[in-house]
């Protein structure tokens, strides 16, 4: 098993969670299986646990990634209640010692050391504190330079510009009011993350003509690839395509 070839002609591909279609996501198999490629960024999911430990995982409970073996709410509990659970593979299995729930700064060196774009996402609205400290955490992995910030939560780009005025963040939506989006993005200076099936080439040339770029997720089709790098995206970010 492996991952589908496009021709991407000027997209740079971005890993979903690692490369999500081979391991299981958001773990440090996927990233180093992203390492190991041709992507441009690895994407992946930040939330804090109750004692101030960043971490990586999708989902605030880990029911679904431990296909129900595990119920916990990680910004509700310690990390210590989360560093020993042993996630399953993608065929169900629970053999690998490999496979947890990894730290910030575990996603951070393993993109530093295959040199891959980090994209990643504050999964859920942070204090200015902690964006504060998830930004001092990269820093001491001198890794900040490659760096792209991306969420859902407008406030979390918002405080990211200020704080960093000529970092790449990416506001992540799915919302098909392309007029309020362009809106948004000018007025915030931020860049777009929006879902694939939105996008029309009228509106990635518009956001290029005022110097916004287009990432989009998460798109597993090689034909809908291929008509978003036809438009001129500039990421796409997908579980499979490579």
């Amino acid at each position: 098993m492996n991952t589908i070839k496009v021709e991407k002609k000027q997209v740079q591909m971005v890993a979903h969670r690692g490369v999500s279609g081979l391991e299981r996501e958001n773990t440090n198999a996927a990233f180093v299986a992203a390492g190991n490629r041709s992507y441009f960024g690895v994407e992946t999911d930040v939330h804090k646990t109750a004692d101030g430990k960043y971490v990586i995982i999708h989902d605030e409970t880990t029911k679904r990634v431990t296909n129900g073996a595990v119920d916990i709410n990680v910004e509700e509990n310690s990390y210590d209640k989360v560093k020993d659970i042993i996630l399953p593979d993608l065929d169900g299995s629970t053999s690998r010692q490999d496979i947890r729930i990894p730290l910030l700064t575990d996603y951070v060196k393993i993109c530093k050391k295959y040199d891959k774009k980090c994209v990643l996402e504050l999964k859920n609205h942070f204090d200015r504190p902690d964006i504060m400290e998830i930004i001092d955490i990269i820093k001491n992995e001198n890794y900040l330079e490659s760096v792209i910030f991306i969420s859902f939560d407008l406030e979390n780009c918002i405080t990211l510009r200020d704080l960093l005025p000529s970092q790449p963040v990416q506001w992540l939506t799915a919302s098909d009011d392309l007029t309020e989006i362009k809106n948004t993005l000018y007025k915030y200076h931020l860049d777009l993350d929006i879902y694939y099936e939105r996008l029309n080439q009228e509106f990635v040339a518009e956001l290029h003509a005022n110097n916004v770029k287009v990432n989009c997720w998460t798109c597993d089709d090689k034909q809908a690839a291929e008509k978003l790098i036809d438009m001129g995206v500039d990421y796409i970010t997908s579980n499979i395509l490579e």
